[in-house]
């Protein structure tokens, strides 16, 4: 491995290094490395500036909730015939970006893809952040927010059961299911850590309060046995909540008779989606952490090559929906969604179908090239990129398939507010300031996973 000429400090690995640094890494080493981060190392400016100023943009957050809460629904842009506006589009895309966390920490877990080691633990945090974003906006849709806990069937002595034709009330299961099983998951997969944290902590505080959440591990070999079979089990019961619940969200338009919404492609075409949305955040998130904690040794430009590669595959599953959309709505003769999809090329909102075809389709081809998969800027450019687009994407599902009725009487626009723009951007200052917190609590970085695949390169290479 190459160091900086008069630093000392250790450079970026190439790629000829990248798949033999773990095996000149020990199990004390690891463990100094990823716990330091949370233990001993200090607090510097720019986490304080990020921190500060993400926290002033979820306290921004909850003041438009608030007054949403006073006035109502009506300072949205949403009206007739645009019933959903922001707040739906945020829903879908906000799933979709955890599902990148769910796919790495299962699916590759039962698929024994040993490149989820560095990147799923974070992945799993991004996954409950991003879900917790997603549950709030069916809440704040439902117009008496407060009464929320109406959509959940449980007895009460009115008899008052939910509708379970309503969308919202899938959504409330898929998302309670959801963020369930991804919390159980990765808290499960985070007690081996726990205790590594508490037995180096040096403050009292500290030690107790890992101690607490580490549920007395001792790392007996008994309790190693039945914390992996707990973890399989667990990676087997989520793997289905990749298809599952992407499923469940895109019935909500599915199921209607909306031109643009009731078509069969959009189960898959949304878990698709939800996959290369989901695994360009986890780019947007990995890169700047590479970057900040110097985890070079760890997130090597092999993993940020593999995360590319995936989101190449699954750009090219979205690709098929968005002409299969097309093809079905001109081969079926209906004039309406004929009429629909004309209008999202030269309407109204064309700009942002056009926009969203470069974002998704035109720019992501850059990915077929091996330098481009190993350039850090480029990738971080791109994964921006796509999360833009994937936004623009389900806006133009929700909005562009109801401005346009069956009849021009029922015709209308659907233009932001201020509301809208300042809840959206708060739930992205909220996420970024929870990922924030969570760096700095908890390690990033699975240790006990770290060092049994140090382990296992280490037997293989003797």
């Amino acid at each position: 491995m190459s160091t900086d000429a008069g630093s000392g400090r250790r450079a970026p690995p190439t790629s000829s290094d990248a798949g033999v640094l773990r095996a000149g890494w020990g199990y004390a080493s690891i463990t100094d490395k990823i716990a330091d981060l949370v233990l001993t190392r200090p607090v510097r400016w720019p986490w304080l500036v990020a921190f500060f100023g993400t926290f002033a943009g979820t306290v921004v957050l909850l003041g438009a909730i608030g007054y949403l809460f006073v006035r109502g629904v009506g300072i949205w842009g949403v009206n007739i015939p645009v019933a959903w506006g922001f707040a739906i589009a945020n829903v879908v895309w906000w799933i979709g970006i955890g599902h990148a966390g769910t796919f790495i920490s299962a699916v590759l877990l039962l698929l024994r893809q040993k490149w989820r080691t560095s990147i799923n633990r974070f992945a799993e945090a991004m996954t409950l952040f991003a879900v917790a974003m997603a549950g709030l906006f069916p809440i704040l849709h439902l117009g008496r927010p407060w009464f929320f806990y109406w959509i959940a069937p449980y007895p009460d002595k009115m008899n008052l059961w939910p509708n379970w034709r309503s969308p919202l009330v899938w959504d409330f299961f898929a998302i309670a299911i959801y963020l369930t099983v991804s919390f159980l998951f990765w808290y499960v997969g985070l007690v081996p850590d726990l205790a590594t944290l508490r037995d180096r902590a040096t403050s009292r505080a500290k030690r107790f309060a890992y101690g607490i959440f580490a549920l007395g591990w001792r790392g007996e070999a008994r309790q190693w046995q039945r914390f992996e079979i707990a973890y399989l089990l667990l990676a087997g019961l989520a793997t289905p909540l990749v298809v599952s619940v992407h499923s469940v969200i895109s019935l909500d338009f599915a199921i209607g008779n909306t031109p643009g919404y009731h078509s069969t492609i959009f189960p898959p075409y949304f878990v698709a989606g939800a996959l290369f949305s989901g695994f360009a955040m986890v780019l947007t998130l990995t890169i700047p952490l590479r970057r900040a904690f110097g985890l070079y040794d760890f997130i090597t430009d092999v993993h940020l090559d593999h995360a590319g590669k995936v989101m190449l595959a699954t750009g090219w599953l979205l690709a098929y929906g968005y002409a299969s959309e097309i093809f079905v709505a001109f081969y079926s003769g209906d004039e309406y969604e004929i009429s629909m999809t004309v209008d999202r090329w030269v309407g109204f909102y064309a700009p942002v179908y056009w926009a969203m075809m470069t974002c998704n389709v035109v720019l992501p081809q850059l990915l077929w090239f091996r330098r481009v998969r190993r350039s850090v800027g480029m990738l971080f450019a791109l994964s921006l990129v796509v999360n833009l687009g994937m936004w623009m994407e389900r806006v133009l599902i929700v909005v562009s398939s109801l401005h346009r009725d069956f009849l021009p009487s029922s015709w209308g626009l659907f233009i932001p507010t201020f509301w809208d723009w300042t809840i959206l951007l708060g739930t992205l200052a909220a996420f970024a300031w929870l990922f924030l917190v969570f760096v700095r609590v908890l390690p990033s970085i699975s240790i006990s996973e770290m060092r049994l695949l140090v382990r296992e390169s280490s037997e293989r290479a003797a």
